[in-house]
């Protein structure tokens, strides 16, 4: 007699959910940035769920954490978490909780400055969590896309 599949156990009708994590320590270098934007490249490849929009956010998230949130000795960490089957929050977590990002006024004009203006464009949302624990203090900027 075949069996029936629990209250707890998905049908056939009704694809698991499933989350997948990626988290790596990176050089707080232009190196390191550039590392972070081709990994998550891979990562999100390899999950069948490549996008160029993600890509970017990480690429502006990390430059930020190299040039913002650099401490001499000390890596910045990227987390790329896919929550089934569509929605990637991407993590960059650095140990200058004291320098907090700001969205810059709009100027069109400006050589620099315009990170947050790109993740505020092609991210669902964004945010920053500051922690002290464990010490040192450190800061979170995270970011949702909806992927296709």
């Amino acid at each position: 007699m075949p069996s029936r599949p629990s209250p707890d156990s998905p049908s056939a009708a009704e694809p698991a959910r499933e989350s997948r994590r990626f988290t790596v320590l990176l050089s707080p270098t232009r190196r390191g940035a550039r590392l972070a934007r081709r990994l998550t490249e891979r990562r999100l490849a390899d999950w069948g769920r490549p996008s160029r929009a993600a890509e970017h956010v990480v690429a502006e998230l990390a430059a930020n954490a190299v040039r913002h949130g650099r401490v001499p000795g000390r890596d910045f960490r990227l987390t790329l978490v896919l929550e089934a089957p569509r929605t990637l929050r991407i993590e960059v977590t650095d140990l200058r909780a004291e320098r907090l990002p700001v969205p810059p006024a709009q100027d069109c004009d400006a050589e620099s400055g315009r990170g947050l203006l790109i993740v505020d464009a092609l991210a669902d949302a964004w945010g920053v969590d500051v922690g002290a624990e464990p010490p040192p203090a450190r800061k979170t900027v995270w970011a949702t896309l909806l992927l296709a």
